[in-house]
């Protein structure tokens, strides 16, 4: 099995886990639940190839389908040890946001993307099924937070394309991509480090 396929399904599993915890979490039922899964899991690879302007692959290959009913099977049977862990839906995120960052950066490169696209891609693989998690559970997305997240997805991004750029092996590659995503998720949330933002003005009378 190819190692990037075999993350993809990875990711594809471990965003559903995300995604079928959120709903859990907001007492949704079984199928709410692992309807959740199923757009967390496959929402943002799927924009992506519409921009790429290619047939997504969970459509043609079952296995993605198989990887997302595996993830919602573990968030239901594991579902209080899961939930003793410490931000455990953090970390399930900080996991796929890592992995779709790179399988989204490598697919927009094989595509023909430009390096500033692909990497603008590959961000939007990763932070997109989150947003319409977040979305379908009324709560604002991480990436419109004062949360490092998106940032992360294009530190990671970067640092795939300027790897590659150096020919480095794909699989050292992803694994040292994603590593920084998950990284820089992880030391934020656990340190709350954002980014600084705009403050508004005072309007003078």
């Amino acid at each position: 099995m190819n190692f990037i396929y075999a993350i993809d399904l990875l990711g594809t599993g471990v965003f559903a886990i995300s995604g079928a915890m959120a709903g859990h979490r907001k007492g949704i039922d079984i199928f709410g639940a692992t309807f959740m899964a199923f757009v967390t899991a496959i929402g943002g690879g799927s924009l992506r190839d519409v921009f790429l302007n290619i047939r997504p692959l969970w459509v043609e290959d079952g296995n993605y389908l198989i990887a997302i009913f595996v993830g919602v099977l573990i968030s239901i049977v594991a579902n209080k040890q899961l939930y003793t862990l410490a931000k455990t839906l953090t970390l399930f995120d900080a996991i796929g946001i890592g992995f779709f960052t790179v399988v989204g950066t490598l697919k927009s490169l094989d595509y023909g993307s430009s390096d500033i696209a692909a990497i603008m891609l590959g961000m939007f693989s990763a932070a997109m099924g989150g947003v319409i998690r977040d979305v379908l559970v009324n709560e604002t997305p991480l990436i419109l937070r004062k949360e490092i997240y998106a940032s992360a997805c294009l530190a990671g991004a970067l640092l795939f394309v300027i790897l590659n750029y150096f020919e480095v092996d794909t699989g050292l590659n992803a694994f040292i991509s994603a590593s920084l995503v998950f990284i820089i998720r992880i030391i934020s949330v656990r340190f709350n480090l954002s980014l600084p933002s705009v403050e508004e003005k005072e309007e003078v009378v």
